[in-house]
C-alpha cells in the first residue's frame, strides 16, 4: 500500500476541497469530468464505440447529453467496459472461489474485485486497481473518522464479503477488523467484546442485533461512532440503536457503483460531490423523490459515466446546518424494484406507492411495535411480518397497520388490499434486509 498516496487523499479531502457555492461544486465536476473523458474514451473499447456519434458533446464537454448505461448493459459488455482488459468469466471465477472458500486477497494483476450481493437480482462485478483503492482509502477516512488520522483506531467491519478494498485502509494506529456475516453469533460476541472497537460499521440489521445484545447486557462496547452501510436505514431501527449507544447513528451510501454519500455532524446524508456528479431523474418532483444518475469521475478501471442507479432517494428541502454546499438528502427510500402498486376502481391503470408510504403508515399504527417487513405478495395481497413490545398487544397492532395501509390504499382511490400477518422472524444474514419489499 502506497501510504503517501492515501495520506495526500486524506489531506485534499479533509483540508484541501472547499466549496462555498453549487456555482464552485459543478466547475469543479466539470473540469474534473473533461480531464476523466478524455482518458476513457482512450481505453474504455464500450465507451470509445458508444459515443462514436457524440463527438461534439465530448469537445465541448455536454456530458449531461451522453446516453444513459445501467448494471445490465455494463455486465453485458464487461469485456470491454473495463480498462485494464480483464475478461468477465475470469473475474467471475476469481469472485466465486473467493465467496467459496472465504479468502478475498487474490488479485489479477493487482487488480481488487469484487462481487455486489445483487439486491436487484442482478449481480454485479467491481474493479479496483491498488491506486484507485488507495485514493479511496484516503478520502473514506477524511470523511469517516472522528478525529485524527494519527488517533488510534480499532475498526470493526461487519461484511457479507471482504475485500482489499476495505484492508487496505489498515495502518500502524488504525485496525481493521473484518467480520463475516455469515459466521455464527456467539463468534461475534466474543470478539467484539475482545476488541472493544472504537468504530463500528455494518447493515442496520447487525448493528440493530449488537444493540440488543449490548441493551441485554450480554455485551460490552463503548464504539465513539457507529456506521450503518449495505441496507436501507430505517427510523424504527436507527432509533433503537441510538438509544442503546447513547450517539448519533451515522451512514455511508456506498454501492457497486461509487463511494455515493456519507453523513455530517448532524447526521444528514450528502451526496459526495466532490467524487461523483449526480443527475436526478425524477419520479415526483413535488415530493423530491428522484433515481440517481451518477456520474464518478475518479474511478478509471471499470468507468461510471451516466449510470442509472436502481435506488430511489429522496432529497431534503431546507439546508442542512452543517453549511455544506453538498446535496443532503432525506433519507434513502429503497429500490425502484421495491415500489408497491395499487390498482384504480374500473381501470387497468395501476398507481405507484413509494415505500416511504408503506413505512409511514406502519409507522403511524403504533408505538408498540418492535420489528416489522411488509411484502407485496400480489397485486392486491400484503403481507405484513411484526415483532411488538408485549404478546397482549399484537392484535391490536396488528388492527391498527390493517387500517393505516387501508386507508392509504383509499387515498389514492385504490382497489383495498387484503392484508394478512405472521410473526417477524428475520435474523441478520449475508442477505440484505428490505423492510418494505415487492415480490410483483
Amino acid at each position: 500500500m502506497n501510504k503517501v498516496r492515501l495520506l495526500k487523499h486524506y489531506i485534499l479531502t479533509k483540508y484541501g476541497r472547499k466549496f462555498h457555492s453549487r456555482h464552485e461544486i459543478e466547475n469543479y465536476q466539470n473540469k474534473k469530468i473533461k480531464k476523466h473523458l478524455d482518458f476513457i474514451v482512450e481505453k474504455s473499447p464500450f465507451y470509445r464505440s458508444l459515443y462514436l456519434e457524440y463527438e461534439t458533446e465530448l469537445k465541448t464537454n455536454h456530458w449531461r447529453k451522453l446516453p444513459i448505461i445501467d448494471k445490465a448493459m455494463m455486465m453485458e459488455q464487461f469485456d470491454l467496459f473495463n480498462t485494464v482488459g480483464i475478461k468477465k468469466e475470469e473475474a467471475l471465477n476469481l469472485a466465486f472461489s473467493a465467496e467459496k472458500t472465504r479468502d478475498f486477497s487474490p488479485k489479477i494483476n493487482n487488480i481488487s474485485i469484487g462481487l455486489s450481493s445483487g439486491t436487484s437480482g442482478n449481480r454485479g462485478l467491481f474493479l479496483v486497481s491498488d491506486k484507485e483503492s488507495e485514493m479511496w482509502a484516503g478520502t473514506v477516512l477524511a470523511k469517516l473518522l472522528p478525529g485524527s488520522l494519527l488517533n488510534t483506531h480499532r475498526i470493526a467491519f461487519f461484511l457479507r464479503a471482504n475485500n482489499n478494498l476495505y484492508s487496505s485502509t489498515e495502518n500502524g494506529k488504525i485496525t481493521f477488523h473484518y467480520f463475516d456475516l455469515l459466521d455464527d453469533f456467539q463468534s461475534h460476541k466474543t470478539r467484539l467484546q475482545d476488541i472493544q472497537p472504537t468504530i463500528m460499521i455494518g447493515p442496520p440489521s447487525m448493528l440493530r442485533k449488537i444493540a440488543e445484545w449490548q441493551a441485554e447486557h450480554q455485551l460490552h462496547i463503548s464504539p465513539t461512532k457507529i456506521i450503518s452501510v449495505a441496507e436501507v436505514l430505517e427510523d424504527i431501527d436507527k432509533k433503537f440503536i441510538e438509544a442503546v449507544f447513547k450517539q448519533q447513528l451515522h451512514q455511508v451510501y456506498q454501492c457497486t457503483e461509487g463511494f455515493l454519500a456519507t453523513t455530517c455532524k448532524h447526521g444528514t446524508l450528502h451526496i459526495n460531490e466532490d467524487l461523483v456528479a449526480i443527475q436526478k431523474e425524477y419520479l415526483d418532483r413535488e415530493r423530491g423523490i428522484f433515481v440517481p444518475i451518477i456520474t464518478d469521475f475518479t474511478r478509471i478501471t471499470q468507468p461510471i459515466i451516466r449510470y442509472r442507479l436502481n435506488d430511489i432517494l429522496i432529497e431534503r428541502k431546507t439546508p442542512c446546518p452543517c453549511g455544506s454546499q453538498f446535496l443532503a438528502l432525506e433519507r434513502i427510500d429503497g429500490r425502484s424494484d421495491d415500489l408497491f402498486y395499487g390498482e384504480r376502481y374500473g381501470e387497468k391503470e395501476k398507481k405507484v406507492l413509494f415505500p416511504d408510504f408503506i413505512r409511514r403508515a406502519v409507522m403511524l399504527a403504533s408505538e408498540h411495535i418492535l420489528e416489522y417487513k411488509v411484502i407485496q405478495k400480489e397485486l392486491n395481497l400484503i403481507e405484513v411480518k411484526i415483532k411488538v413490545e408485549q404478546k397482549n398487544h399484537e392484535q391490536e397492532v396488528k388492527e391498527r397497520i390493517r387500517m393505516e395501509l387501508i386507508k392509504l390504499w383509499k387515498s389514492f382511490h385504490l382497489i383495498e388490499p387484503t392484508i394478512s400477518f405472521s410473526d417477524y422472524n428475520i435474523l441478520p444474514s449475508d442477505k440484505k434486509l428490505k423492510r418494505i419489499e415487492s415480490r410483483l
